[in-house]
């Protein structure tokens, strides 16, 4: 029997922001191009978009103490704080154009400002975060950042977190007004609307359930329809792998040489939400703490004002736990069957160093609700159990693969994009800062598998991203222009820059 193969230029899998991103960006570049997307469950943006799902921090490193490690000298290493900055400024500048250019409406349904505040406390920590103020404050990325150890001045910036605080520990604070709180499941549903009005073909309750390159270097994909049960096939020049948790398993289908050694160890949380109005209204910030030892980056705690269905929100964690599941709709057999010979010999590597990570998320996972009341008050003295609800939130699976500097079973805590060697096929693998840099990593993406489309489409790219090929940190002019026209576009705070 001949089966009916349906055809189209690009396929994505999975209805998150990553797709939504990349679908954008392309109609954009190549507007006739026929796109045709894949999504398991009813909606978009429904796994780690979700806004219950992440911590919608924007992530720009202005709080995030994790990106600026302390050196064996004791200086600080800001490199990578400077990256994620730049590049969460090109999703600014992506997202100011889509307004601007009324392909989504209103920019407040999906960000707003907040400050960022890194808070610590104990001589060492308040020694480090002072260094680290030091090292970020006059780079033009990070001007505008105040920090502080007195106490009348952090009761002015946090009176939740200050009220009945009687510890006469050193305590100090960072605070940048020019943070963001970003809804990423509105975001994605949004660009979903637009790409549907631009005749993508959006399927929901359909499952990939198969992939094989054909002799032409195209690729055909089996899909189950998961309402109907009928199986159909589908070919594409090109197919991007935005699956999330997901992203992996179909990975390891593809038989691609580049999807060999690299496995996945899926991290789950949860986080306490507040249920009290009174309680939300007495806090205005997103203020990050420092990890505790053994604990993944993703698990640093923070307390958050969120803004979900245009409402007010505070939201304290996340307290990781750890499930078998590579999706929170997933199996408990997926981290069972994402084990092969191609990288059996990774994941057990990566046991063996992993052991304190591994005590850590068991530890997590036994916590009772007193417990993380505990936690909860070092950072609010006076807060009470029945003002608080539990939230499951995504499921995270951060990569592991074998590097030249950390070996055999190297846990990875960033975004990897995996691609084929003739582009025809891209994978994202990882988590934050993730959904923050959306519009750097479909970039990238874009650059490696439709190289010799570039020359044509660099125009197009500068329209929409103005920093595109330029460095924001070599270029303070650019970068004063463009922080001023996004945060007028966005409705953000504008920073007056002291540009030397």
């Amino acid at each position: 029997m001949n089966k009916m193969l349906h055809k189209t230029d690009v396929i994505l899998i999975g209805a998150g922001v990553m797709s939504a991103t990349l679908g954008t960006l392309l109609k954009e570049l190549a507007p006739e191009w026929e796109i045709k997307v894949f999504e398991k469950l009813p909606k978009a943006g429904e796994e780690s978009s979700n806004e219950w799902n992440n911590a919608g921090t924007g992530h720009a490193a202005l709080c995030e103490l994790n990106y600026t490690p302390e050196k064996s000298d004791g200086s600080i290493d800001v490199t990578k704080a400077i990256k994620i900055n730049e590049q969460f400024h090109v999703s600014r500048q992506f997202w100011s154009y889509l307004v601007n250019a009324g392909l989504i409406p209103r920019a407040e349904d999906f960000i707003r400002p907040i400050p960022h505040m890194s808070i610590v406390q104990g001589e060492e920590n308040v020694q480090f975060l002072k260094k680290r103020f030091d090292a970020l404050v006059n780079h033009p990325l990070f001007q505008g950042m105040e920090f502080t150890e007195d106490r009348e001045r952090l009761k002015e910036w946090i009176p939740l977190m200050m009220e009945g605080r009687e510890s006469a520990e050193p305590i100090a604070a960072t605070k940048i007004d020019s943070g963001t709180d970003v809804n990423f499941g509105a975001l994605t549903r949004l660009l979903f609307e637009h790409l549907q009005k631009q005749n993508v073909e959006v399927h929901y309750k359909h499952s990939v359930e198969n992939m094989k390159r054909n002799a032409d270097g195209s690729w055909e994909l089996k899909v189950k329809n998961l309402e109907s049960g009928e199986v159909e096939y589908h070919m594409a020049k090109f197919v991007f792998i935005g699956a999330g948790g997901g992203s992996l398993p179909l990975l390891q289908k593809t038989g691609i040489p580049e999807s060999k050694n690299i496995g996945g160890f899926p991290v789950s949380g949860l986080f306490m939400v507040c249920n009290n109005p009174e309680v939300v209204e007495k806090h205005h910030a997103k203020v990050y703490g420092k990890a505790k030892v053994g604990a993944p980056p993703m698990s640093v705690p923070h307390l958050d004002t969120r803004y979900i269905d245009n409402k007010k929100s505070l939201l304290f964690g996340p307290f990781a736990g750890f499930s078998p599941k590579f999706l929170k709709n997933g199996s408990n057999l997926d981290l069972i069957r994402s084990v092969n010979v191609n990288n059996v010999l990774t994941m057990l590597a990566a046991g063996v160093k992993e052991m304190a990570l591994t005590k850590y998320l068991i530890q997590q996972v036994l916590l009772s609700n007193e417990k993380r009341l505990e936690e909860l008050r070092e950072f609010i003295p006076t807060a009470k159990l029945e003002d608080w609800d539990i939230v499951v939130a995504g499921q995270r699976v951060q990569v592991i693969k074998d590097t030249e500097t950390g070996g055999k079973g190297t846990l990875q805590f960033g975004t990897e994009v995996i691609c084929s060697a003739d582009g025809s096929i891209a994978a994202l693998l990882g988590a934050s800062p993730g959904a923050s840099t959306a519009v750097h990593v479909m970039l990238e993406v874009i650059e490696r598998c439709f190289g010799d489309k570039m020359h044509d489409w660099v125009p197009k790219i500068r329209e929409m991203i103005p920093s595109y090929g330029e460095s924001l940190v070599d270029n303070p002019n650019l970068l004063k222009e463009i922080e001023r026209t996004t945060a007028q576009t966005l409705g953000l705070h504008s920073r007056e820059l002291a540009y030397s």
